[in-house]
């Protein structure tokens, strides 16, 4: 029997089954006590007076939590429809050709390797009303100036840096699964005659739709956890927290407004 003495094997499992339990299950179990508390800031952690399902009934009469709960769904649909129909779309396209792949397969994949608050303050150069890029080419067409982060605006322009970084994410993984479809395929339906759109309906498609479906998974799962770009084009939810996901506004009200146990409720 292989590994009788399993002696050794403890050494390398318990060093991180500790680190799992230190950094994972016990902040994610004091999180869940925290969110019973009135705890009021994060040096009265341990503390605070229990109030029981308070906070979890806070977050139904809560109107900045539905107005997050909207914007946390909208990404959603943004992650579907663009980043990934985007991305297979550019996926096929470079499939299709013969030279050049790696090329673009690099250019595409490039803004996901950039750190979101650089791609975060550029865009907010983008935006700045006087002066920023989109608004120079407006005047230089005759136009005027758009005020890109207004209260209309501000959900479509604060998801937009998301939607760019990770176009080339799901590009890739798009472009590897239609690259593992054997060309034997594609050469007995070319003797068919299924050329153009055709082979990509009834042919790439079907074959790499298992590849969509993780990718539709990840953007789906992703725009859960949307944080970082957000808060650095619009921090504090602006305008007037009309621009908050689910998970900038349980930051703001744990951090900023040092509500902890309010927060501990919204991360649950």
């Amino acid at each position: 029997m292989l590994y009788k003495d399993k002696r050794p094997l403890i050494v390398f499992i318990v060093p991180a089954l500790l680190i799992l339990g230190v950094f994972l299950y016990y902040p994610f179990i004091r999180n869940i006590i925290n969110s019973f508390y009135d705890i009021s800031g994060l040096a009265a952690l341990g503390g605070g007076e229990y109030v029981g399902f308070e906070n979890y009934k806070k977050l139904f009469i809560d109107p900045s939590i539905h107005q997050s709960l909207k914007n946390t769904l909208y990404m959603m649909g943004f992650a579907v429809f663009f980043q990934v129909g985007i991305a297979l779309a550019l996926a096929l396209m470079v499939d299709s050709i013969t030279r050049g792949a790696q090329f673009f397969r690099t250019v595409f994949f490039f803004p996901v390797v950039i750190s979101a608050t650089a791609i975060g303050l550029m865009f907010n150069l983008f935006y700045s009303y006087n002066g920023g890029l989109f608004n120079q080419i407006l005047v230089s067409l005759g136009m005027e100036r758009v005020l890109w982060l207004s209260d209309e605006l501000a959900i479509y322009m604060v998801s937009l840096p998301v939607i760019w970084q990770y176009v080339g994410f799901y590009f890739v993984i798009l472009l590897t699964g239609l690259n593992g479809i054997p060309q034997d395929i594609f050469e007995y339906a070319l003797l068919d005659g299924v050329t153009g759109i055709k082979k990509t309906l009834y042919i790439s498609l079907p074959l790499i739709w298992d590849v969509v479906k993780v990718c539709l998974i990840l953007a789906i799962t992703g725009s859960l956890k949307v944080f970082d770009l957000p808060w650095v084009v619009a921090p504090n939810g602006a305008p007037k927290g009309l621009t908050h996901f689910l998970g900038t506004y349980m930051y703001f009200k744990t951090f900023i407004s040092q509500s902890v146990g309010y927060g501990a409720a919204i991360s649950v």
